[in-house]
């Protein structure tokens, strides 16, 4: 008996793209977390170079942010995939072989570093002021201050503003397949193209992310009660 078309096409193995459609779902979650977590490291240096009393620091951030959130996520991709290994030649004579996996990493980090840096920038300005003149007062040194006392705040502040970030650079992975990397949508793409049912695939890729994104919600919503019974425990205390 033979089973459903559509089925069929779904499948794994020769018959069906599901082996195609897994590796490419496969990569673009490796895309987003890479880069969103490449992100959060980068945006929380550039929050410090932000709130920084040098003048040469700020006015680096003020660049960076004005270059980076005015630029579109896609044209940083192509000017990585294509014009870095070119720079890398100029200044090192070496040729750099960037992958789009590679390039789709970079650029991620690149661009929502900024937007990590302004959301953790505001969050570290709201806190207010006498935080830090008690942890002062107490003789706490700089360092376990912020660790203890001022990035707990900051991430509790943040939070609404970093989920959101996460939610765009989970879409933003679709962009990366226009430089070849066989990503979900790529592969949805190809498969859509061979067999000529673009509704069947395209729908499932939109089915996978619309997935993450649920799960996303999920552990955001508990995240969220449980920075906030943190905090209310902290005032109880």
């Amino acid at each position: 008996m033979n089973g459903s078309p559509v089925l069929e096409l779904l499948s794994f193995g020769s018959a069906g793209y599901g082996d195609e459609l897994l590796r490419g779902f496969a990569l673009t979650m490796s895309l987003a977390v890479g880069g969103y977590a490449l992100a959060i490291v980068l945006g929380v240096l550039l929050s410090f170079a932000a709130l920084s009393r040098h003048r040469i620091v700020r006015t680096f951030w003020n660049v960076y942010r004005s270059v980076l959130m005015g630029v579109p996520s896609l044209l940083v991709i192509f000017f990585l995939f294509f014009n870095l290994p070119v720079l890398m030649q100029m200044l090192t004579g070496r040729f750099l072989d960037v992958t789009p996996l590679t390039a789709g990493i970079l650029a991620l980090m690149l661009v929502y570093g900024a937007y990590v840096g302004e959301t953790v920038r505001g969050a570290i300005l709201n806190i207010p002021r006498g935080q830090f003149e008690a942890g002062r007062a107490l003789g706490v040194r700089t360092i376990p201050m912020w660790r203890h006392i001022i990035l707990p705040q900051a991430v509790r502040l943040a939070m609404p503003g970093l989920s959101n970030i996460w939610m765009v650079v989970l879409k933003d992975t679709a962009l990366v397949s226009l430089v070849g990397l066989n990503d979900l949508v790529r592969a949805a793409n190809v498969a859509a193209g061979s067999t000529q049912r673009p509704f069947l695939f395209y729908s499932a890729a939109l089915v996978a992310f619309l997935i993450v994104a649920g799960l996303s919600h999920v552990v955001i919503d508990r995240l969220d009660r449980r920075l906030s019974l943190k905090r209310l425990t902290a005032k109880a205390a």
